[in-house]
């Protein structure tokens, strides 16, 4: 059965969710190596999470995209991710949805984070008719993400690689067997219904997460 248009997807526990970011290595290595990002990881600007690991393989090309080298899972609290989701704006202007383009504007400017849905993707990163959830974190909810809501982090760059080579090799069977196991996360109405968009299933917005557009990846 087809996912809806939009749900969010993710590997999680009764208190934690799994998201990804890819950074440099200058950045990623010493995130993953002491479980917090450091002190150069600029806490003043947005950050992209996603939930999606073939999003993230999607955004930074398995790991072989430039200044995204280092694929990370960061693992941070539900109650943070949530504190987000009910705090975010759509990233768009939506009718019917927003009662006016000003209004719209007047909400994302005091957002701490704001909410994209794109295309999920396939194996072969192609596109599927369904969304994937990325979520900007800027402000205050982005400090909060680096210093409180982080659990855990892992460099998963050599899982990609390995998902990846089994890609190549058309062993499509055994690579979906190395995915982490994402579910529909348990978000209500309530939380979500400020941001639900339309359906559309052609091409790919292209606006949030773009990985190493200000040189340090995950942003």
């Amino acid at each position: 059965m087809q996912a809806p248009p939009h749900q969010i997807r993710a590997l999680y526990t009764a208190s934690t969710v799994t998201v990804y970011q890819a950074y440099a290595p200058h950045l990623g290595l010493p995130a993953a190596r002491d479980g917090r990002f450091p002190a150069a990881w600029k806490r003043d600007r947005m950050t992209w999470i996603k939930p999606s690991f073939l999003w993230m393989m999607y955004r930074c090309g398995w790991g072989a995209k430039e200044g995204q080298e280092t694929v990370l899972a960061v693992e941070i609290t539900r109650e943070g991710f949530e504190w987000a989701l009910a705090r975010s704006c759509l990233s768009h202007y939506e009718r019917g949805l927003h009662p006016d383009q000003a209004s719209w504007k007047r909400a994302l400017k005091a957002a701490p984070a704001r909410v994209q849905w794109d295309p999920e993707r396939d194996l072969r990163l192609r596109p599927l008719p369904y969304r994937s959830l990325q979520l900007g974190l800027a402000g205050e909810a982005a400090r909060r993400y680096a210093d409180e809501w982080t659990v855990s982090i892992t460099d998963v760059t050599p899982l990609a690689h390995e998902i990846h080579a089994l890609v190549r090799r058309d062993e499509l069977d055994a690579a979906a067997k190395l995915l982490p196991e994402e579910r529909p996360y348990p978000a209500g109405d309530d939380l979500l219904r400020h941001l639900r968009g339309p359906r559309r299933d052609e091409g790919d917005g292209g606006h949030a997460g773009r990985e190493g557009d200000e040189g340090d990846g995950g942003r």
